[in-house]
């Protein structure tokens, strides 16, 4: 402040002028200050860390960090990439077809969102990626078998790649997503080349975080939106598998924090499953209550080897809607936490509840009769009459 009044009094202006100096070169100073705590030292490199900006992210702050997320185009990914902007870091979107990235520029502020076209088997566009980044997120994944990709190649040889010239490139984080129900003895491919995969990643990149998200709900997910529109699909193992879903926005939430939390993190894995468990049936009923479409069919139960039936035949389409391993999938509860992994509580994140958020990605398969109808008149009345929670 004395400096500011002193550096306006040799300008020759008059005293209210210096005053008003004074007080906006103050501000200045205060919001450009840095401290202690602002610095971070990568871990391997030793490279700093240097936030700036207006505190708590936002445009025009940064953040210090350089990311690359692999799988941004994805479901998860945009909601990663999302958070991240606003926090001013700094991501490199690797991409494979031009219109897939698009929705991601305006994201960030003018340069924080860098794309760059990328192929899995090709190790310098890999490198090129993550050349100046000292965070790297794998979200790729394979929940069906294609000509050019097996649940093989992008889940397990594709992680550990990416892991590897992580680890060569000398990066700071490596986090991985995997599946809250990874198994090494699953009868799912998907499931078991998950879990296959977070062994190599851990053998490629010492330190490595591996994350384990339930099943993900969202706006564009295939989960609430498959049960509004395809129900038939739900009415397998009698609709007695129970499952954890998580919000989307929830887990994008975690993966953005654990881009600072070294001391928490760091060499952790990471079980991050909705609050409640939910049997089919019981989030059928609540998808029925909430969109007023009659979409339970009381008594109907798909047997499992039709369905894989007519799923090997949709299969052969250019763009399944369903394979035959997430058939096998439904057949499997889900697990509970294991032993030894952390979760969100540990991030400082309470996660929602599906009857919280369902009415936001269900609203839009209502009637335009019912359309404006209040949340309280459908699914809450549901949830404190009939809607019963597994604990």
């Amino acid at each position: 402040m004395v400096q500011a009044i002193a550096l306006a009094s040799r300008t020759g202006c008059g005293k209210s002028v210096n005053l008003r100096s004074a007080k906006a070169s103050s501000s200045f100073l205060k919001i450009q200050s840095h401290q202690l705590h602002d610095l971070t030292i990568k871990r391997k490199t030793g490279l700093p860390i240097q936030r700036a900006g207006p505190f708590g992210g936002g445009r025009s702050s940064v953040s210090g960090h350089v990311a690359t997320v692999f799988g941004c185009t994805g479901f998860l990914g945009r909601y990663l990439v999302n958070k991240l902007a606003q926090k001013g870091t700094q991501v490199v979107v690797p991409y494979r077809d031009e219109d897939e990235k698009r929705h991601l520029k305006p994201m960030g502020d003018l340069g924080q969102i860098v794309p760059m076209e990328w192929d899995l088997r090709n190790d310098e566009q890999i490198a090129e990626c993550m050349r100046h980044s000292d965070v790297v997120y794998n979200l790729v994944g394979r929940n069906y078998d294609t000509k050019n990709f097996k649940f093989q190649d992008v889940n397990v040889t594709g992680a550990g790649r990416l892991a590897a010239i992580a680890e060569m490139l000398g990066v700071s984080r490596f986090i991985h997503v995997s599946h809250l129900n990874a198994d090494v003895n699953s009868p799912s491919t998907f499931l078991r080349t998950k879990a296959e995969g977070e062994e190599a990643v851990k053998r490629a990149f010492e330190g490595a975080t591996i994350v384990r998200p339930g099943h993900l709900f969202g706006h564009e997910d295939r989960f609430l939106n498959q049960m509004a529109s395809y129900p038939l699909l739900w009415h397998v193992n009698h609709m007695k598998t129970k499952m954890r879903p998580v919000h989307s926005i929830d887990v994008a939430q975690a993966l953005e924090v654990m881009c600072d939390a070294d001391n928490t993190s760091m060499g952790q894995t990471f079980s991050l499953a909705g609050p409640k468990t939910y049997t089919i049936a019981q989030m059928l009923q609540l998808v029925e209550a909430l969109t007023y479409n009659k979409i339970i069919r009381h008594g109907l139960n798909v047997p499992k080897f039709a369905l894989k039936t007519a799923t090997k035949v949709a299969d052969l389409a250019w763009w399944p809607m369903f394979s035959p391993d997430e058939v096998e999938q439904r057949y499997h509860d889900d697990k509970a936490d294991e032993p030894g992994t952390l979760g969100f509580a540990d991030l400082g994140i309470e996660p929602d509840t599906l009857e919280e958020r369902a009415i936001l990605y269900l609203r839009r398969y209502r009637s335009n009769l019912y359309f404006e109808q209040p949340v309280e008149g459908s699914g809450m009345k549901l949830k404190k009459q009939r809607y019963h929670v597994v604990d």
